[in-house]
């Protein structure tokens, strides 16, 4: 059975890679072969995933409950073959949720692949320790339902990053885990995920922990993603 009615070719670039990141965290691949799904609260997300694959499908709107309050999210789909497949070579695979384990991700493209991830199933907290005096605390965090995934991450960001620490810990009843970073290796994260992002970045979280970077030894963001 013929894949393609009109193929259309992705090869890696920062652009894709940002998308695979999204699609890691929040997309969803059909058990048709054909179509893919990504479903964001933030509207800014989906904009940006259309313009990293260089496409134009409409943006919906989906009203889900979270904790029993209805919450509007927006959501893409499309059928494109030929980016199924290449999200499927990587590692993807429908119902990926608790499944989904290390992906094939070129290291010249982690870091921006990485962002997508952040923007799609990462945060950032921050907050002052009262046991000592001015010291103020921030961590970079991601969240899946999959140890193994949360793993290949930590280890892919000290080979590659070269952060130091970050430790994986479960979220009690919820079944998922949580891979935190410290202050020091969040600055080492920042400056590789925002470091020539072309625009393709979620602005909210960037500002966050641009601001938590700031309040840290009175750090200054600089316009190439250093911290000064």
């Amino acid at each position: 059975m013929k894949r393609y009615a009109q193929k259309r070719f992705y090869e890696w670039s920062p652009a894709i890679a940002y998308s695979v990141g999204l699609m890691a965290s929040d997309g969803c691949l059909s058990k048709d072969r054909r179509h893919v799904d990504l479903t964001s609260v933030d509207i800014e997300q989906l904009e940006n995933f259309a313009k990293a694959i260089g496409r134009a499908p409409s943006i919906s709107k989906k009203t889900g409950r979270v904790d029993g309050q209805a919450q509007q999210a927006y959501r893409i789909q499309f059928s494109d073959t030929a980016y199924y497949d290449f999200l499927v070579q990587l590692g993807l695979t429908p119902n990926k949720s608790r499944g989904i384990g290390p992906l094939d991700i070129p290291d010249e493209y982690y870091s921006h692949f990485l962002r997508g991830i952040f923007d799609g199933d990462g945060s950032t907290y921050g907050y002052y320790d009262k046991r000592w005096r001015s010291s103020f605390m921030f961590y970079v965090q991601f969240t899946s339902a999959s140890k193994i995934f949360l793993e290949y991450l930590l280890q892919s960001n000290r080979r590659l990053l070269n952060v130091q620490g970050g430790s994986i810990h479960g979220l009690g009843s919820s079944g998922a885990f949580n891979l935190s970073f410290g202050k020091v290796d969040s600055v080492i994260l920042y400056n590789a995920m925002y470091k020539d992002s072309d625009g393709l970045l979620l602005i909210r979280k960037r500002r966050k922990l641009e601001g938590f970077i700031s309040l840290h030894g009175n750090g200054i963001i600089t316009s190439n993603a250093r911290v000064l």
